[in-house]
């Protein structure tokens, strides 16, 4: 009888542990191939393997909020942790646009310098003010591909019809004497394939996923140089954060800095993968210079970062505290 008794308490105990235990909802806009579920997910694994009563829930493929819509009901705490590119919140902070700003990162341990740096020290100060802090750091990178001919610097852009990824890449482009036509990743084969565009810059993976190798004769990839770095780090709510228990903090934190380092990995793999995808397929590899990167970043001072310190209040405090890392 007492036997019974106590496998019966212990049962309810665990069934009252398991039922207090912290639930989080982390929603994202990706695949639950992309690399950005995958951080997600190796989070939402170690913490639960820690068994400190935390359990993570991913919401994918914008299920929970649509793509562009996460960063508010974060900060509102009507979410609990996103995956997202921080630029697109750069209508409530206009200092997350220099987080995908042209010539400011030029590669994958730059980016990694980056998130370690004053910089990004300010961007967090920027994110606290929204109730947000970060878990996870990550930038993703991309390159550029044409139709009829490589594209490593600005003189290779004259004249081309182009597809830019976001608003500060689509200013330099265009003062670097190329038309810009503004549409979704999704839409650059059919554009190309119908001869509305000439050139594309995107993602890495987009470039693969969308099939754009079928389409173009040379791409230039990322590799010790590129432009385009994307910022996609994973967040949590801040007040969420600072309400767990030190055990279920510490244990988020730990699960974080392997998928830190897991996703800085993975990006790397990815640039690497698209390059050798395209070349498969017959498809010229082309790789960008050190001079090459520089004409880049100067046309971009005349342009891009011209406009975002005209749009950003202590704009030019922060761009020169991004350049200034090396």
């Amino acid at each position: 009888m007492n036997i019974k008794l106590t496998v019966s308490a212990l049962a309810l105990a665990t069934a009252a542990s398991t039922a207090s235990a912290t639930e989080l909802r982390l929603s994202h806009q990706w695949s639950t191939g992309d690399v950005r579920h995958k951080v997600a997910e190796m989070i939402a694994n170690d913490v639960a393997a820690a068994d400190v009563g935390l359990d993570i829930k991913i919401f994918p493929s914008a299920s929970l909020f649509k793509a562009r819509e996460q960063y508010q009901p974060l900060s509102r705490g009507q979410l609990d942790m996103t995956v997202l590119p921080l630029s697109y919140a750069g209508g409530v902070q206009p200092a997350y646009n220099l987080t995908l700003m042209p010539g400011l990162v030029k590669n994958h341990d730059h980016a990694a310098r980056l998130n370690e740096s004053p910089f990004m020290e300010a961007i967090e100060e920027k994110m606290a003010e929204d109730d947000v802090m970060v878990l996870v750091h990550g930038y993703l990178a991309g390159g550029f591909a044409g139709k009829d001919g490589c594209i490593t610097g600005p003189d290779d852009m004259v004249g081309k019809q182009t597809r830019a990824a976001g608003k500060a890449f689509e200013q330099m482009l265009a003062g670097a004497g190329a038309s810009i036509a503004s549409m979704a990743s999704s839409e650059i084969y059919n554009a190309m394939q119908t001869g509305v565009l000439d050139a594309a810059n995107t993602s890495s993976s987009s470039f693969v996923s969308y099939r754009i190798y079928e389409q173009v004769s040379c791409y230039t990839p990322a590799g010790d140089f590129a432009l385009w770095f994307m910022y996609q780090p994973l967040l949590i709510n801040k007040t969420t954060f600072e309400g767990l228990s030190e055990d279920q903090q510490a244990a988020l934190m730990e699960a974080s800095a392997k998928a830190e380092a897991f996703y800085l990995e993975e990006a790397k793999e990815q640039d690497a993968e698209s390059a050798r995808v395209f070349e498969e397929n017959g498809v010229e590899i082309a790789q960008m210079s050190q001079e090459e990167f520089d004409a880049w970043r100067a046309l971009a001072q005349e342009t891009s970062y011209k406009a975002f310190i005209e749009e950003t209040p202590g704009g030019q405090e922060l761009l020169d505290m991004a350049l200034s890392v090396e």
